[in-house]
């Protein structure tokens, strides 16, 4: 059974959606015996993203501070095409969606200007002392939505 993606309406046209990237180098031990990156591998490089994406808007402490910490609720990935040792990797990270204590955030695995794997997933803020979903602050809306260009009318 094939899953529709979330890669809308072409490859193109979605990638030109993300405002964030950086260069990932793929580390021998993310290979398999074939010489691929492993299917495992793309998951940390989504959650490296997700750093990476925070750190550059100055928002690590209030997403992963003292009171609250996000939480991955949802991950998967779609793969594309192979990926070794030797490709020059860029991952793209966005902010989809907003919502009031969870965010849905997208990934891009690009290679020699290739879509080889895309990734999507949903992140809670949950307040450390009692486990449950808090909203997410003010100031961290604001950096998302200017960052992104959300419009507020689909928040």
């Amino acid at each position: 059974m094939k899953k529709p993606s979330f890669v809308q309406p072409d490859a193109e046209t979605w990638l030109q959606k993300f405002q964030f990237s950086f260069p990932i180098r793929i580390r021998y031990c993310e290979t398999d015996m074939l010489g691929h990156v492993n299917n495992v591998s793309y998951f940390m490089y989504f959650e490296q993203g997700r750093i990476e994406y925070f750190e550059n808007l100055l928002l690590t402490s209030t997403l992963f501070g003292e009171q609250a910490v996000s939480v991955v609720a949802d991950l998967e990935c779609q793969y594309f095409m192979e990926m070794f040792l030797q490709d020059k990797m860029e991952l793209h990270v966005r902010v989809a969606h907003l919502g009031r204590s969870s965010m849905e955030m997208e990934y891009a695995v690009v290679a020699d200007q290739l879509l080889k794997a895309a990734g999507r997933g949903t992140i809670v803020l949950v307040d450390k002392q009692t486990n449950k979903s808090t909203p997410i602050p003010d100031h961290a809306r604001e950096a998302i939505i200017a960052f992104e260009k959300l419009s507020t009318d689909l928040l």
